[in-house]
C-alpha cells in the first residue's frame, strides 16, 4: 500500500534506471516527488479548429488520423514519422516528428488524438513540427491543457514525470498542510492538496496563480522564518560594548579632505550606536558604486581600535584585499595604529607611514598579541592558526562572494582575551559589518536579508560627477575610438571590457583567447601609438596584482579585460570605459562595471557598443542611480537572474514572487507573530520539522 512516506524505489512502474535519477534531483519519496514544482508551463489549453487565424501560434489540434508512416533515410541515420490528422472541418495536419518512430504503434490509422504545438503550413497541409501528443480518449495531461515543464536531467522527461505525478496525486491528500486553517483564511490560500493539484494539473490560468501564490507564501512564511530566527541567535549572544566617543569622531571626520554625505552620516550613526549594544551587530552597508562605504568602515575601524579591540576585514580577493590596506594605511595615516595585510601572497605590516614585509610566523604571533589594531586579507584570515586577543568588530567587503561558513569562521567563540577584562569576553562574538557594492532592490532585502540591519548609502559624494553613458552601433565604433584617442593624449587611461563567453565562476580557455584576440587588435590596428594591458582570470593572483598596479602607475594607457575587474578597483585616472557586447550583460553588472571610472575629478564616460541596441539599455543613458537601475533589472530578469551566483536556492516559485511585496510583508508579520508567541516552534511540529529541511537547502544572509 503506497503512502506519501513510500520510498519512490517501492512504486511500480519506476525502475531502478529511474531511480538513479531521481535520487540526482534529491527525490527519494512520493511526497519529495508529489513536491517536486514546475518552473514554467506550455499553454496547449487552446483545442482549436484548424485555421490559418492560429499559424504562429500555440494551440492543440483534435482529430481522427487518416494516415500514419515512418520514413527511414538511411544515409542520415534518421526516421521521420509523419501523421496526417484530419479535424472535425476536415481541415489536414501534418504532424512530423525525427527519431521517434514509437509513436506509430500509439496512434494507428482511425483512432483519435490531440497534438499540441505551434501551427504551421506546408503546401496544402497546415503543420506542426515535434509536436505533444495524445489519445483523445484519455484525460489532457500533455495536450490541449496547460501543460506543466519540469527541471529535467539526462534520463527523465517532464512527460515521464507528469505521467508519475497524476498516478500519485491523490495521495497528495494525506500530505500534512504546514499553513493553519487561521493564515489559509486570511489571506485566501488553498489547502495543500488543492494546490498541489492545480500547480501540476491547473484548470485554469486563474486557478494556477492562486495555486501559486500560496506555494510561494509557504515559502517566504519559512524564509521569514529562518532570518528571524537567525536575528535572535544573534540578539542572544554577547558582544563587547564599545561607546560611542563623539569627540574622537568629529575630529576625525573635520579633518578629513572632503565633507561626508548625509547618507554616509546616516549611516555611520547607526553603526556606532549598534557597537554599543551588548549583543552583536549584524548589519549589511548597502551603497552604490563609489559611494563612499571604505570611508564610513574606517569611522567604525577608528572608534573599535581606539577602545582597545582588534578588527579583521575580509576581502574577496588579493588585488581588493591589498587596495583596502593601502586605503586604511592613508585614512589612519595620522595614528599610531599597526594595519596588516594576510594573503596567500603578502605579509605585510603598516606602522605609522612605513610598510614592511614580515615572515607569516612573526604575523601570526604579532596578531595573537593584540599587536596588531587591524587585519587585512583574504580566506587567509579563516585558516585555523590565525588567532586574534581581542577581535572585537569583523567587516566583510562583497559579502555574496564568501559562504555563509566562512564568514561564519570569523564571528565564532574562539578563546580569546578582552584588552579590558579577560573573564569579561571569554565567550564574546564579534560586531558584524557586511558590505555591498551590488545594490539590492528593497523587495529582495525585504526577503532575503531580513536577518540584517540595513545601512544604505543612496547618495554620491557631491564631487562626484555623472559618468556620461552612451549607447553605441556599429557603425559609431570609429568615432569612439577617436574620441579615446583625444582623452589618452590629456593624459587619462581606458577599461576596454569583454564578456565571459561561458559563464562560470573560473573563465574558460574561450573567454582567454577572446579578450587576448581583442588585445592583439586594440594594439595593432587600432591604437598602436598607445601601451595596452591585458587582464583575465586565467592570470595567477600576483599576476593580475602586477597589472592592475602598472594601469595604477600609467603604464598602461588602455586595460583590456574580461569581466574579471573588481567592483572597487579605484583607478582616478581612468575616464573611459568601453563594454563590447552589452547584450550579455544584466543591467545591474553594466552598472557595477561602469563604477570602475568616475573616481577622479575629470569627467568620464561609458561607452556600450551593441549590434542591437535592446531597449532595456535605455535606462542606463538616463541615469546612475544603482538602486534604480537594480529595480528596472529585477523586473526585467527576474531574480533568479539578478542574483546570479548570489542565488540562495530558493525554489523558482517563490524566486517569481519576490516582486510581491505584500506577499512578503504578510509572510514576515506571521512568522514574527508566530515565533512571539512559540520561539522554539514547540506546538508546531510540522511547521518545525518543514524549516528543519528548508534551512538545509537554502542559504540566507
Amino acid at each position: 500500500m503506497l503512502d506519501i512516506n513510500t520510498s519512490l524505489k517501492s512504486v511500480p512502474r519506476i525502475t531502478p534506471k529511474y531511480i538513479r535519477v531521481l535520487e540526482k534531483l534529491g527525490l527519494f519519496t512520493v511526497k519529495d516527488l508529489l513536491l517536486y514544482l514546475p518552473f514554467r508551463y506550455d499553454d496547449f489549453s487552446k483545442i482549436v479548429p484548424l485555421s490559418n487565424d492560429f499559424v504562429g501560434q500555440a494551440i492543440t489540434a483534435e482529430g481522427k488520423i487518416i494516415k500514419a508512416k515512418n520514413n527511414r533515410l538511411f544515409r542520415r541515420k534518421m526516421t521521420i514519422t509523419e501523421i496526417i490528422l484530419e479535424d472535425q472541418n476536415r481541415n489536414l495536419l501534418k504532424a512530423v516528428w525525427f527519431n521517434q518512430s514509437y509513436i506509430l504503434e500509439n496512434f494507428p490509422v482511425g483512432s483519435t488524438a490531440r497534438f499540441s504545438g505551434k501551427l504551421g503550413t506546408n503546401g496544402k497541409y497546415f503543420s506542426m513540427s515535434n509536436p505533444a501528443f495524445e489519445k483523445s480518449t484519455r484525460d489532457a495531461t500533455n495536450t490541449g491543457c496547460l501543460v506543466p515543464i519540469y527541471s529535467e536531467t539526462s534520463g527523465i522527461t517532464s512527460k515521464w514525470i507528469r505521467w508519475q505525478i497524476k498516478t500519485l496525486l491523490p495521495l497528495a491528500k494525506n500530505i500534512p498542510d504546514i499553513l493553519s486553517v487561521e493564515i489559509r483564511k486570511k489571506y485566501n490560500l488553498s489547502d495543500i492538496y488543492t494546490t498541489l493539484s492545480q500547480i501540476h494539473f491547473p484548470d485554469s490560468s486563474e486557478k494556477l496563480i492562486r495555486a501559486q501564490k500560496r506555494m510561494a507564501f509557504q515559502e517566504m512564511f519559512l524564509v521569514q522564518l529562518k532570518t528571524l530566527e537567525i536575528k535572535k541567535e544573534f540578539e542572544e549572544k554577547d558582544s563587547n560594548k564599545i561607546k560611542f566617543d563623539e569627540k574622537l569622531i568629529k575630529n576625525f571626520v573635520s579633518n578629513l579632505p572632503f565633507k561626508l554625505t548625509n547618507a554616509q552620516r546616516k549611516s555611520t550613526f547607526e553603526i556606532l550606536k549598534d557597537l554599543e549594544k551588548s549583543h552583536p551587530m549584524n548589519r549589511l552597508l548597502n551603497g552604490d558604486v563609489g559611494s563612499g562605504k571604505t570611508i564610513v568602515a574606517a569611522i567604525s575601524a577608528l572608534q573599535t581600535i581606539s577602545a582597545g579591540y582588534q578588527i579583521a576585514l575580509m576581502a574577496p580577493t588579493e588585488v581588493l584585499a591589498r587596495q583596502h590596506f593601502l586605503s586604511f594605511s592613508e585614512i589612519f595615516k595620522n595614528y599610531d595604529f599597526n594595519i596588516a595585510l594576510l594573503t596567500s601572497s603578502y605579509k605585510l605590516v603598516y606602522q605609522k607611514n612605513k610598510n614592511k614585509i614580515i615572515p607569516r610566523n612573526d604575523l601570526l604571533e604579532k596578531i595573537a598579541s593584540g599587536k596588531i589594531n587591524l587585519v587585512i586579507g583574504t580566506h587567509a584570515l579563516i585558516q585555523k592558526d590565525v588567532k586574534f586577543r581581542n577581535l572585537a568588530l569583523v567587516i566583510i567587503d562583497e559579502q555574496h562572494r564568501f559562504g555563509v561558513n566562512q564568514r561564519a569562521t570569523l564571528q565564532q567563540n574562539i578563546p580569546r582575551e578582552s584588552a579590558s577584562s579577560p573573564r569579561e569576553s571569554a565567550q564574546q562574538v564579534p560586531h558584524l559589518l557586511t558590505m555591498t557594492a551590488t545594490p539590492i532592490p528593497r523587495t529582495l532585502a525585504i526577503a532575503f536579508f531580513g536577518s540584517l540591519d540595513l545601512s544604505i548609502l543612496d547618495e554620491m559624494p557631491k564631487n562626484r560627477k555623472p559618468i556620461i553613458t552612451k549607447i553605441i552601433a556599429p557603425t559609431g565604433r570609429e568615432k569612439v575610438y577617436s574620441f579615446i584617442r583625444s582623452e589618452i593624449k590629456k593624459n587619462r587611461q581606458v577599461f576596454v571590457i569583454l564578456p565571459l563567453v561561458e559563464e562560470s565562476l573560473s573563465e574558460s580557455m574561450l573567454d582567454v583567447k577572446a579578450v587576448k584576440a581583442e588585445h592583439e587588435r586594440l594594439s595593432r590596428e587600432i591604437f598602436p601609438e598607445f601601451k595596452l594591458g591585458l587582464l583575465h582570470g586565467k592570470m595567477k593572483a600576483k599576476e593580475k596584482e602586477e597589472v592592475m598596479e602598472e594601469f595604477k602607475n600609467k603604464n598602461f594607457d588602455i586595460l583590456v579585460s574580461t569581466s574579471v575587474v573588481e567592483v572597487g578597483i579605484d583607478i582616478p585616472n581612468a575616464t573611459i570605459i568601453v563594454i563590447e557586447n552589452v547584450e550579455r550583460f544584466g543591467l545591474t553588472q553594466l552598472h557595477q562595471f561602469r563604477g570602475r571610472v568616475g573616481r577622479g575629478k575629470e569627467q568620464s564616460y561609458c561607452f556600450l557598443f551593441s549590434e542591437k541596441k535592446p531597449a532595456r539599455l535605455n535606462i542606463m543613458e538616463k541615469t546612475n542611480d544603482g538602486f534604480e537601475i537594480s529595480e528596472h533589472d529585477l523586473k526585467l530578469r527576474g531574480p533568479g537572474q539578478f542574483f546570479g551566483t548570489i542565488q540562495s536556492g530558493l525554489p523558482d516559485i517563490a524566486m517569481e514572487h519576490l516582486s510581491n511585496v505584500k506577499l512578503i510583508k504578510f509572510a514576515r508579520t506571521e512568522a514574527k507573530d508566530l515565533l512571539e508567541n512559540d520561539p522554539k516552534l514547540k506546538g508546531h511540529p510540522l511547521l518545525a520539522d518543514a524549516l528543519k529541511k528548508f534551512s538545509e537547502k537554502i542559504h540566507l544572509e
